[in-house]
């Protein structure tokens, strides 16, 4: 559940009066969407519910449907189809809020306010996705998607660990790839809209690698702000500098990161404003921004996770 600050009426579906107001998207949305990564990987299919029902969804899963052998004359035996429901909240919270004074903007041969409403919302989808990065990590850790024993019917596939890290290089990291996509068709995970995040060096490692130019993929349009940068058997490729890094206690420095399908992950802002307000206290413009959002894994064996240093 979102926090409130003690003493603070709580309007939540916990709190007593139990009233939620209603919400709605401001400006900022679109760009948080477009110079994010999380954005590309994920899904919002849950969204909608949340901004018009509260602070909390009831996502009700699909069940495994039973196929069984039929021979003719037999009776057959009926399935009574049952899955549990599974919640996603909106309970994270990101904000940036300044003061411009009068003077220091008219004296400004720049437009102070809006270069810095502009790093705002830049430092605020920054922030976002950072979170939403740092939140999936350590539940794309599925049994078989992880580690250098990975696999559901392989179990060979080196995706490195703690202690045995996988080195990435510009000869084998095409085939790093391509065994990730491996471990997402022993899970049955769709081909289409497939994902791969890889820290920056990696990209640009990935471009001196043997496919020399990620246009040839197919793709064919130039890198986005997203840090899109093509495909590569059946996954988009994204670069980014928000992905968790790690130390052992003896070795190199590591990335962790990630690749799967928005299936498997989906993120709902329930609330983004920004709004500019008359200081009372002294002769300026008040400028804040807020963004309310929520994050959640329904689907962990549709995420995978390498455990890379730079070779």
């Amino acid at each position: 559940m979102f926090a409130v600050t003690p003493g603070h009426p709580d309007y939540t579906r916990s709190g007593d009066s139990r009233f939620i107001p209603e919400l709605w998207a401001g400006k900022l949305l679109e760009k948080l969407y477009l110079t994010t990564v999380f954005g590309e990987i994920s899904n919002t299919d849950y969204e909608g519910q949340i901004k018009n029902f509260g602070d909390t969804i009831e996502v009700r899963t699909t069940p495994d449907i039973t196929v069984n052998d039929y021979v003719i004359g037999q009776n057959l035996v009926y399935q009574r189809p049952e899955s549990e429901a599974v919640e996603m909240k909106i309970d994270q919270g990101k904000y940036f809020a300044f003061t411009c004074d009068d003077v220091i903007a008219k004296q400004s041969d720049i437009k102070l306010m809006d270069d810095w409403t502009d790093d705002g919302g830049r430092q605020l989808a920054i922030a976002i996705d950072a979170n939403v990065l740092a939140y999936a990590y350590p539940l794309s850790q599925a049994t078989y998607n992880q580690g250098n024993a990975a696999g559901k019917e392989s179990g060979d596939i080196m995706l490195g660990a703690s202690g045995a890290q996988l080195q990435l290089t510009k000869s084998n990291i095409l085939d790093v790839i391509v065994d990730c996509g491996l471990v997402l068709d022993e899970q049955q995970v769709p081909e289409q809209g497939r994902w791969i995040v890889l820290p920056k060096w990696a990209t640009a490692m990935l471009k001196k690698s043997d496919l020399k130019d990620v246009s040839m993929t197919g793709d064919g349009e130039s890198v986005l702000r997203n840090g899109r940068l093509g495909r590569i058997d059946r996954f988009t490729i994204y670069g980014s500098s928000n992905l968790t890094t790690a130390t052992d206690a003896s070795g190199p420095k590591c990335w962790q990161a990630m690749f799967g399908h928005p299936m498997a992950i989906s993120f709902a802002t329930q609330l983004t404003k920004m709004e500019t307000l008359r200081a009372e206290s002294t002769f300026g413009d008040l400028v804040r921004a807020l963004n309310i959002f929520g994050r959640k894994v329904f689907h962990p064996e549709a995420l995978g996770t390498l455990y890379i240093y730079k070779g």
